[in-house]
This record gives C-alpha cells, sequence and structure tokens, in this order.
C-alpha cells in the first residue's frame, strides 16, 4: 500500500513538473495600415525570427488561397521546409489603404532575446517585400504607442498587449 502512494505521489510531482515547463505565451493585438496602392489586395505573413535571422515559427497569415503563397518567395521555402499547420492563422487578405487586426500568441520566453517580427508582404503583379517591416521582440518596442512604419505597402504596424 506504501508503494501505491509513493508510486502516486512520484507521478504527480511529475505531472506538476512537466506542466511548469510549457512555454507561456503573452497575446498582443496587432494592428496594420496599409499604404494606399493600386491594386490587388496584399498578403501579408507576419514571422517570428530567430537571432540569427532564420524562420522560427509563422504567427499570422493575411491571405486565404495557398496558391498564392509563392508569391512570398523568403517565406514560402521556410514553409514548404517546415511544413507548418496554418489552419488557425490565417485569414484575408488585405487591401490598399484598408487596416487589419491580428492577435499574435508569441512565447513569452522569447522577448528581449534577439528575436523580431518579419511583416512579409506581396502584391500579383507588384513589388514583393521580405521585409516590410521587422521589429525587435522586445518589451519596449511592442509597448511603444507610436506604432513601426513599414517600408513597402504597410503604412504603420501598432500592438496592444492583450494579456
Amino acid at each position: 500500500m506504501k508503494q501505491t502512494y509513493k508510486t502516486l505521489l512520484l507521478a504527480f510531482i511529475a505531472v506538476l513538473f512537466s506542466a511548469s515547463t510549457f512555454a507561456q505565451t503573452t497575446k498582443y493585438k496587432c494592428m496594420i495600415q496599409m499604404q494606399s496602392y493600386t491594386g490587388k489586395e496584399a498578403y501579408l505573413i507576419i514571422s517570428l525570427i530567430n537571432p540569427q535571422g532564420q524562420y522560427d515559427k509563422t504567427l499570422a497569415v493575411l491571405g486565404p488561397d495557398n496558391e498564392w503563397y509563392n508569391t512570398l518567395i523568403e517565406w514560402d521555402k521556410f514553409r514548404k521546409k517546415k511544413n507548418e499547420k496554418l489552419n488557425a492563422i490565417t485569414g484575408a487578405s488585405i487591401a490598399g489603404g484598408a487596416r487589419a487586426t491580428r492577435v499574435l500568441d508569441i512565447d513569452t520566453d522569447k522577448f528581449n532575446k534577439g528575436y523580431s517580427l518579419r511583416f512579409e508582404s506581396a502584391v500579383e503583379t507588384q513589388k514583393y517585400y521580405v521585409k516590410d517591416a521587422e521589429i525587435p521582440l522586445t518589451t519596449t518596442v511592442l509597448d511603444n504607442k507610436e506604432g513601426v512604419k513599414g517600408t513597402g505597402y504597410i503604412r504603420q504596424i501598432r500592438f496592444i498587449k492583450v494579456q
């Protein structure tokens, strides 16, 4: 009987320890305002970039048709290699002059460690911007009320902490 309690206690401690090692996340509402350009709606990718400048994870996809993902050349190479499941993070593309909002779920342990958020954009038959915006993943930058300017189709990006 004592052995059974000991086994149950050890199992309980193991479960508690493993639950505490799961990554915690922080949610940020990301508001994107586009430049007033002419042409089709833009496809945007929001990716987590590691300190070595490589793709780590796709956080959001603004563009519903995977047949156009190949226009986002650098991200598409990563997507095909990693074979990420995108169902829960995809949404509508965004037109010139329009605004979009996405909630990004970011691993808290990535903040202030050299990671960044990359906003990649493409419009059919127009220019592709591999780094329309690349933002250091720091609490100082994300909590900045001024926002961040894009260099291509994106006019401005702002963040609001949700939790």
